[in-house]
């Protein structure tokens, strides 16, 4: 997990990476009320002309402070998609996408990725009915995700179902409002990400 000021890292890489939920779009967000890089020197220091080498490691960053894992996590994800058949880049993507707590986070049931470990990590959701405490656990097509039924009346979940009614999720996933449970009905699809999964698949290719 990747530890320290998020919305600091945010600044510093000069990218909204939706770390905070809402908060990302409401004019409290940081990059909104310090559109510059963190330090004493932030506002008038001119940005330089990156390397390929500091390209890659910017786009590593990304994704590391979007999904909030470590260098190793991705390592071992790059290590899988090289595995598999297809595109490494896509099959990347994949990976990340299926993990459980951002699955969580696209369905609507967390605000973030990181409220999302924290509702799992504390036993509230379920997978294909039975309860999964890995934030990193990988899910497959025809996968359920749901809220535990004694969580859902609950804390953050109390009002869900108001705040999922007009919520849309990604096509490759299906919502059930009143059961409080999601599918996972295809490999993820025309995803938008805030970094460059072929930067990744070089830098790790070397």
């Amino acid at each position: 997990m990747v530890k320290g000021p998020k919305e600091k890292k945010e600044r510093s890489l000069g990218v909204r990476l939706q770390i905070k939920g809402e908060r990302c779009q409401s004019p409290k967000c940081a990059m909104v009320r310090k559109p510059y890089r963190p330090g004493v020197q932030g506002k008038s220091r001119r940005i330089k002309q990156l390397s390929d080498f500091g390209r890659q490691l910017k786009e590593k960053q990304k994704a590391k402070v979007s999904y909030g894992i470590n260098e190793r996590t991705l390592r071992q994800v790059f290590g899988k998609a090289f595995k598999k058949s297809g595109s490494t880049a896509a099959n990347m993507t994949a990976i990340l996408e299926l993990r459980l707590d951002n699955v969580v986070y696209r369905m609507g049931f967390a605000p973030s990725r990181s409220a999302a470990r924290q509702s799992i990590v504390q036993g509230h959701i379920l997978v294909n009915k039975k309860r999964v405490w890995s934030p990193g656990f990988e899910l497959k097509e025809g996968n359920t995700v749901a809220i535990r039924p004694e969580s859902a009346a609950k804390g953050a979940f109390k009002n869900l179902k108001e705040s999922l009614a007009k919520y849309e999720a990604p096509s490759w996933l299906a919502l059930d409002l009143e059961k409080l449970e999601g599918k996972v009905i295809s490999l993820p699809q025309e995803t938008d990400l805030p970094f460059e999964v072929n930067s990744l698949v070089e830098s790790f290719s070397k």
